[in-house]
């Protein structure tokens, strides 16, 4: 599997996924668009598409389906926010709605702690991965998946997180057709002849396949 293209000019040296960034955390504002609002909000570098949103989180978003009304719910793979501050917001209940934002960039989790207090998400737990209770389970997951981490490291991380789906949840991953979406659907498909779950793609835009993990 590639590596992924793009990566911001701030950090040619550091990657995203790097536990603690020793870039300096310089943040500034970022207006961006969620849920059909403006929002001004904070970045930094180091972080994943630190400087916007990026192309494939937001073929994401415009794709998936609103949460469901009950469960916890993971975003994997915070970055600075989007796509678990989205989950909130499109919840109907978004200041209490329990999201877990999970990044083993600790900058990051700052990040979205910052942006989801900003507008008042107080239900919004960012953790790192070892800090989220085995017992916890999710009703959706929505993820833009480090495919970076290469192929090893993200079939890990798959089989890891996506066992913890709640009976009837299911997970929206969002993966660049030529970083290797299709092989990525059909391995996800085998594991759940063992883990019980079905995939398929759910959109296809812009060079990015979303595909949907069901149980």
């Amino acid at each position: 599997m590639p590596d992924e293209p793009h990566l911001p000019a701030d950090r040619p040296a550091e990657h995203y996924f790097s536990a603690s960034p020793a870039s300096a955390d310089e943040r500034r504002p970022l207006r961006v668009r969620l849920d059909g609002r403006e929002l001004e909000l904070v970045t930094a570098p180091s972080v994943f598409s630190g400087d916007r949103l990026d192309l494939g989180t937001a073929v994401l978003l415009d794709a998936v389906p609103d949460p469901p009304a009950d469960g916890e719910l993971l975003d994997l793979g915070c970055g600075w926010g989007p796509v678990a501050l989205t989950m909130a917001l499109r919840s109907p209940e978004p200041t209490t709605r329990r999201v877990w934002a999970v990044d083993v960039n600790e900058r990051a989790r700052d990040l979205t702690a910052t942006n989801a207090a900003s507008l008042g998400l107080s239900g919004i737990r960012t953790a790192a991965p070892e800090d989220v209770d085995d017992d916890v389970s999710f009703s959706a997951v929505w993820s833009n998946p480090p495919i970076r981490i290469g192929k090893p490291a993200l079939h890990a991380l798959l089989l890891r997180w996506l066992p913890r789906l709640a009976p009837g949840g299911s997970a929206h991953l969002v993966v660049a057709k030529d970083l290797g979406a299709d092989s990525l659907l059909r391995w996800i498909g085998e594991q759940g002849e063992e883990h019980g779950w079905t995939a398929h793609r759910t959109a296809s835009r812009k060079g990015y396949r979303v595909l949907e993990v069901s149980r």
